[in-house]
């Protein structure tokens, strides 16, 4: 039972904060510090990347009147067809630089201090930008040019270390770039899914052969859980976005990193 509730602890964390500019994986990296799923690092690590597929399947849920072809669609068919093409494009560099340096940066940096200061780093990039932000230049995803989004693609790598967060990255590189602000979560999100399938993926055929019957009873609660608050973090976030800037999600990283730095130097966090 310990366990089951230590799974569905994880599986909020994850679906509340993948998808905000927050960082999950900081966030699932701090939590896991402090509370061990098991004795098994190995599936340790599984379960944080493997409960991020349900997360995925709800941004589709969501957002499937814009991403699949049909009567309901807000984009036409080959506009569909348009979008997909950014995204893959969009893809190229994580899937890239992912495989080149993915295990490393995981060996290094998965670690409450790196994640401290990645979170505080990065809430001052959000506040500073909405600071600077000016008028956009692109207010839907057909009209971003295949260089622009090539360029949000490498902004995402940055995500690589934990803390960064994958949404955050791609939303300020976005609206440097000179999409709104809608446009920039709107296209953070469905890049999201074939950037995330991939780690995923990866994960499972790596971790798969590995993982015993009650640890796949876990990943099977933590998935429905994943899903049900991700879809709706994304539901919020898109709502929230329309009257509000990102000005708040910076402030509470800046707030969080310091909570974390104080807990390491108390040594609350073992950072060995």
């Amino acid at each position: 039972m310990e366990s089951i509730i230590k799974a569905i602890v994880l599986a909020i964390v994850e679906g509340a904060t993948e998808f905000l500019p927050v960082s999950s994986t900081g966030h699932l990296i701090l939590v896991e510090n402090w509370i061990k799923l098991s004795d098994d690092a190995d599936f340790n690590a599984a379960f944080m990347v493997m409960i991020q597929l349900p997360a995925i399947l709800s941004v589709v849920v969501y957002f499937r009147h814009t991403i699949f072809p049909g009567p309901k669609n807000e984009y036409s068919n080959e506009e569909v067809k348009q979008l997909w093409l950014r995204v893959m494009v969009a893809v190229v560099p994580a899937l890239g630089l992912g495989y080149l340096f993915g295990d490393l940066i995981q060996e290094k940096l998965f670690a409450p201090f790196p994640v401290a200061c990645a979170l505080f780093v990065g809430g001052i990039a959000l506040i500073v930008l909405e600071k600077a932000m000016k008028e956009p230049k692109f207010n839907t995803s057909v009209e971003l040019p295949f260089k622009t989004v090539f360029l949000i693609g490498l902004f995402q790598c940055l995500a690589m270390v934990p803390g960064t967060s994958r949404s955050a990255a791609t939303i300020i590189g976005a609206m440097l770039l000179g999409t709104s602000r809608p446009l920039a979560a709107r296209f953070s999100f469905i890049l999201a899914i074939p950037t995330m399938c991939a780690a995923t993926g990866y994960t499972i055929l790596t971790s798969g052969a590995t993982i015993h019957s009650e640890q796949w009873g876990l990943l099977a609660i933590g998935s429905v859980v994943s899903f049900l608050v991700a879809y709706g973090s994304v539901a919020g976030l898109m709502k929230f976005i329309q009257n509000h800037t990102f000005t708040a999600f910076g402030v509470y990283r800046i707030v969080l990193a310091v909570v974390v730095l104080i807990a390491i130097w108390t040594g609350f966090y073992d950072t060995e």
